[in-house]
Formats: structure tokens, sequence, C-alpha cells
């Protein structure tokens, strides 16, 4: 029986991570199961797969936690410290899903003990690459990618050597406005930059799938994970968002992965490796598709790649600092203080204004160093919004 642990399992990784589990309860044991603020959908999952205990990050909502749960005999715990206690308990394999800088501190702290980690958590890779790879390596223990980008780079290079690979290529949906015109963009609304074409997503993933944000996270995480130079990297907008990635050789072929716009695949595939196993997920008509679309992205229209370019090539804390401004920025957009073409304005004058303190291409050497760059990076972040915010208004 493989024991597992799911952190962020009340988001739509981890709900659809739960959902493999619950369809095959006799081969797992869950240890920990993680949320936030959806204190009844964590208590109900935790109970569905007898999770030997539920963490909230909210320490406020542990009287609330530990109500949900009464007469479970499942155990209740809350705030940051418990997060890392539960990533201390045994697990085979744990599921790193808490969205933002806030999922770091529990995935090092698991890779602690050896285990395999599946990581969603983008910001693992884009702020403290180096590190987590590192203390992975320290432990013996493995990490498998969950985005569905870098799962398909995954398994096209099983058997592969990397000295051969000339390139590798990630497809972008486009997101939610793709089909705006360019003009309209800065008009448009969280709701309108949250509702996605193809895949069932959080809001805050959605919107940066819309500006093109996410993708560009995939680019540096593409860099720190698989270790080729930023110019082998390339994206491309496939509106069907059928394949996944691309992984060109150097005999001039391509590896392609296909399959359909569900996460339970990436999913599945790091539950199981290296082993395959059935999965309820649909099975591609090709026939029925016909057309598969590929389209060069505008670089006015997602300004956000070009701005992963320059964290790639300059390295040190710029991804820390890219990442952190990128949050700040989307939580200006979502509470109207900027608009949504506004946010990679935002990320940049953070850059920039990092970089003229110096410390922009210095590496991080601890998880420390990279929390605290973080924090420098929000306050920056913030005070840019604030200033722009007031400039507008009083226009």
């Amino acid at each position: 029986m493989k024991r597992v642990s799911i952190f962020g399992a009340t988001g739509s990784i981890g709900q659809n991570t739960l959902d493999l589990i619950a369809r095959d309860p006799g081969a797992y044991d869950v240890v920990a199961l993680t949320g936030a603020r959806n204190i009844a959908q964590l208590a109900a999952d935790a109970r569905r797969v007898s999770a030997s205990i539920a963490v909230t990050a909210e320490e406020d909502l542990l009287p609330d936690l530990r109500a949900a749960l009464e007469g479970s005999g499942i155990e209740a715990a809350a705030g940051p410290k418990a997060l890392l206690e539960a990533a201390d308990r045994p697990a085979d394999w744990i599921m790193s899903a808490i969205v933002g800088a806030a999922g770091l501190a529990p995935g090092f702290r698991a890779l602690r003990h050896g285990t395999t980690l599946a990581l969603a958590n983008k910001e693992s890779l884009v702020t403290a690459g180096p590190l987590l790879l590192a203390e992975a390596a320290k432990h013996g223990a493995t990490i498998l990618p969950v985005d569905s980008e870098h799962s398909a780079v995954f398994q096209a290079l099983v058997g592969e050597d990397m000295a051969a690979v000339e390139r590798i290529i990630i497809t972008a949906s486009g997101g939610g406005l793709r089909d705006w015109p360019e003009a309209a963009l800065a008009n448009a609304s969280p709701a309108d930059a949250g509702a996605h074409p193809n895949w069932d997503m959080g809001q805050r993933i959605t919107i940066d799938s819309a500006s093109m944000f996410n993708k560009a996270m995939e680019l540096i995480e593409t860099k720190e994970f698989f270790g080729v130079r930023p110019s082998q990297i390339e994206t491309v907008v496939h509106p069907q968002s059928l394949i996944h990635a691309l992984v060109g050789f150097n005999d001039g072929a391509l590896m392609a992965h296909l399959g359909p716009p569900d996460m339970r695949h990436a999913i599945g595939y790091a539950l199981n490796y290296p082993d395959r196993a059935h999965l309820p997920v649909a099975r591609l008509d090709l026939a029925q598709i016909a057309t598969l679309e590929f389209h060069a992205p505008s670089p006015t229209r997602y300004p956000a790649l070009a701005i992963a370019a320059q964290v790639m090539e300059t390295g040190g804390t710029s991804g820390c600092i890219f990442n952190a401004a990128k949050e700040i920025a989307l939580d200006g957009f979502l509470a109207g203080q900027i608009g949504f073409m506004d946010m990679a304005g935002i990320v940049a004058d953070t850059l920039d204004a990092m970089s003229s303190q110096g410390s922009l291409s210095i590496a991080p050497q601890s998880l420390e160093d990279v929390l605290k760059t973080d924090q420098i990076a929000r306050d920056m972040a913030k005070r840019i919004i604030t200033s722009r915010f007031e400039q507008k208004e009083n226009a």
C-alpha cells in the first residue's frame, strides 16, 4: 500500500489527485491532506479517504476544522508549522500543489525524507530551482513534474540522451482572451480572464493563462528542471490543448505528447511512475479532431514571455522576484487597482527596481534567502502598484 500526502488538497490539482486515489482506495494509505480556507471540502475529503491528519494553513480556522472532523478520529492541525510537521510524516509519495510561494517550505521539508515529490507547485522551480534539485539529490529523493507540459517533456525523454536534445517546445492554449482584439485587452475584467476554453482550473491560474504568465513560469521551470539553455526553449500557441509539449532532437525528429486537457493524466503518470496504469481520461479520436493549429505568440499581447526570457538569462534571484511581483500584480488586478495589461509592467518595474539594488544575479544560498527576497519583492511590487493606482486616481 502506497503512503501518500496531498498538499493543496482543496485546489484543482488536489481534487483531481483525490479523484484518482478514491477510485482505488485499497491501494493507498492517505497520511495527510492540507488546504486553506475551504474547511468543509478539506474535512469531507479527509473523511472520504480516511486521512490520518488534515491541516489548514489558516490558524484561526482550527476550531472549524476540529468541529468538521469530530467523531472521525482524524487529527486536525493548523498553521505553517503544522504544514511542515505534516511534511515530516513518513510518506512514499507527496503531491506538492499548494499555490504560490507558500508551497516552498513544505516541499523542501518533504525532500529531506527521500520521498517522491510530485511537483505541481510552479513556484518551487521558478524561485529556487537549483536549491530544490540539490536538496533532492542530497537526500536521494525523486521529483516528478505534474504540470501537463513538463510531464509531457519528461515522458518524451524516457530512454533518450539529453545530449541529443536540440529544443523543447512548450505549447500554450492562449487563454480565455486569445481571440479578443489586442486593443480590448486593457479593459478585460477578472471574470473575462478567468474563463478558460479548455482547462478547468482555479481563478488565479486561469487568469495567469490568459496573460501567459503561467506559460512564462513554465518556460523558467523547463530550464531549471531539464537543465537546458534558454535558447533551446520555445513556446507556441496551440488552441486545441491536445499537444502538451514537443521535444526536438539533433536528427531533426520531433517527439510530441498528445492527450486530452485533463490534469488526471499528468497526475496519474506521476502517481504510478515508473509504471502506467489505466486512467479515467478521454481517449482522443484523431479523425474527429481533424485539425491541430499552431501560432506564434504575439509579444505585445503576451509581454510576460519576454520577461521570462530575461529572467532565464539573468538567473540568481530574478526568478523569485518575477514570481513574487507576478502574484502581487495579480492581486492588484483582482482588486481593481490595475488593468489586465498593467500586470506585466508591474513585474518588469519590480525587476528593474531590484536590479538597481545590485542583487538580481546573485544566487540564493538557502531557502531562507529565497523567502527573504520574496518578501522584499512583494513589498516593492505593492509600492509600485500603489504609485500607479494613485496616479490613475489623480488623472
